[in-house]
C-alpha cells in the first residue's frame, strides 16, 4: 500500500465477490490481512487502468515528421547509445 492510512481517511464498503474468487482469497490471504490485501489490488489496477488512458490520450501525439532524426533502428540505437551515455552515475552504480 502506498500510504498507512488513519482511521479518518478509511471507510467500510460492503463489496460482492463471485464465490470462487472469494475461495481464492480465503486460501491465499488470511483473515485479518484481507483489506491490507485489496487495498493494494485495488491501486495496482487503478495504476494500470491511469496509465492505459494516458497511453490512449496521447495516442497519435508522435508525429514521425517531427523527428526526422529517428527514422531508421540504426538512429534510435544511436540516440539511446547517447541518452545512456549521459547518465554516468546510473551507469557506475550498476543500474544500466
Amino acid at each position: 500500500m502506498s500510504t498507512k492510512a488513519g482511521q479518518s481517511d478509511v471507510q467500510k464498503v460492503t463489496v460482492t465477490l463471485p464465490q470462487p474468487l472469494l475461495q481464492r482469497l480465503n486460501e491465499y490471504v488470511p483473515l485479518r490481512q484481507r483489506s491490507h490485501f485489496i487495498v493494494a489490488a485495488i491501486e495496482e489496477r487503478l495504476a494500470i487502468e491511469e496509465q492505459l488512458e494516458a497511453i490512449e490520450e496521447s495516442a497519435g501525439a508522435w508525429l514521425d515528421e517531427h523527428h526526422p532524426e529517428m527514422k531508421t533502428e540504426e538512429d534510435i540505437d544511436s540516440w539511446l547509445h547517447q541518452l545512456r551515455h549521459a547518465w554516468p552515475l546510473a551507469v557506475s552504480n550498476g543500474h544500466e
